[in-house]
C-alpha cells in the first residue's frame, strides 16, 4: 500500500540482535506455527546483504489504525540483491475482521463480493509464516506491516508477532533528511521531496507500476532495495546496517 510521509518512517536505522531475540521468542511461544517461523531464525548481524535471503512484504488495509483496520490482502515476493523470485510471488484476498468502507474500497479495488468467500487471515498462516520464515522481510514504510501483522495474530493465536524489518521507506527518510523545505525554502521554490514508494521509485529510474495492489507493490518494494543498495550503499553493507 502506497502510504504518505509520516514522522515514524523518519528515525534512523537502528542495530538489534535479532538471532537472540528470535531463539528466545522461539522457546517463549505457544503457537507450533509461530515456534516454527521463529525456529528458523535469521541470518547474523555481520551477514553482507549479497548473501541475505529477503521477502518483500505488503498489506492493503481498510485504513491505517490496527486496532480499528484490518489487512484485506498480502503480497509478497522472495529475492535477493541479484533477483527477484516471481515464481515464488504469493498474493492472498483475507476476509476481514472490520467492514469495508467505501473509502478503502476505492483505494485498493477490494470490493465486499471479494472477500465474501475470501479466507481469515488466520487461514493463511500456514502458508504465509513459512515463505517469511528464514528471511528479513522487506517493508516500505513499517508501522504499516509489522503492527498490522501483530494484532492480526493477538486477535487469532493471542500472541503477536515480532521479526526484523528493512524498511525502503526508513532509508529514503535517511538519505533525505532536508527533505521537508523551510517555508522560506518554499518561497524561494524547493519542492517537498516524497518518501512514497512510487516517487522513490522514480529517482532511481524505475518503472511506473499501478499501486495499491498488495503483490504489485511488494515486487515494487523489491526493485527499490536493490536500487537502493547498488546506489547509496554497497553488497558488502551488514544487514545490521540497514535492519529494524
Amino acid at each position: 500500500m502506497n502510504r504518505q510521509d509520516d514522522d515514524h518512517s523518519t528515525d534512523g536505522l537502528a542495530d538489534k540482535d535479532w538471532p537472540d531475540r528470535m531463539a528466545a521468542l522461539a522457546a517463549d511461544t505457544r503457537d507450533p506455527r509461530l515456534k516454527t517461523f521463529y525456529e528458523a531464525g535469521c541470518v547474523a548481524p555481520a551477514t553482507p546483504m549479497s548473501d541475505v535471503p529477503m521477502v518483500a512484504l505488503d498489506f492493503e488495509t481498510t485504513g491505517l489504525d490496527p486496532d480499528e483496520h484490518s489487512i484485506v490482502s498480502v503480497g509478497l515476493v522472495p529475492f535477493t540483491l541479484d533477483r527477484i523470485r516471481l515464481s515464488g510471488a504469493r498474493h492472498w484476498v483475507v476476509r476481514p475482521h472490520l467492514p469495508l468502507h467505501q473509502e478503502s474500497v476505492t483505494i485498493h479495488g477490494i470490493t465486499h463480493s471479494d472477500i465474501e468467500h475470501a479466507p481469515d487471515f488466520g487461514e493463511i498462516l500456514s502458508e504465509l509464516l513459512p515463505a517469511l520464515a528464514g528471511r528479513i522481510v522487506v517493508v516500505h514504510y513499517r508501522a504499516i506491516e509489522r503492527p498490522f501483522f501483530d494484532v492480526a495474530m493477538r486477535w487469532r493465536l493471542q500472541e503477536g508477532i515480532q521479526f526484523p524489518v528493512i524498511d525502503t521507506m526508513a532509508i529514503e527518510a535517511h538519505l533525505n533528511p532536508n527533505r521537508n523545505p523551510t517555508r522560506w525554502q518554499q518561497l524561494m521554490g524547493k519542492k517537498p521531496v516524497s518518501i512514497r514508494l512510487p516517487d522513490s521509485r522514480l529517482r532511481y529510474h524505475l518503472p511506473h507500476y499501478p499501486g495499491h495492489n498488495a503483490l504489485i507493490d511488494a515486487i515494487a518494494t523489491a526493485e527499490l532495495l536493490q536500487a537502493q543498495i547498488r546506489h547509496h550503499f554497497s553488497p558488502e553493507t551488514t544487514v545490521r546496517d540497514l535492519w529494524l
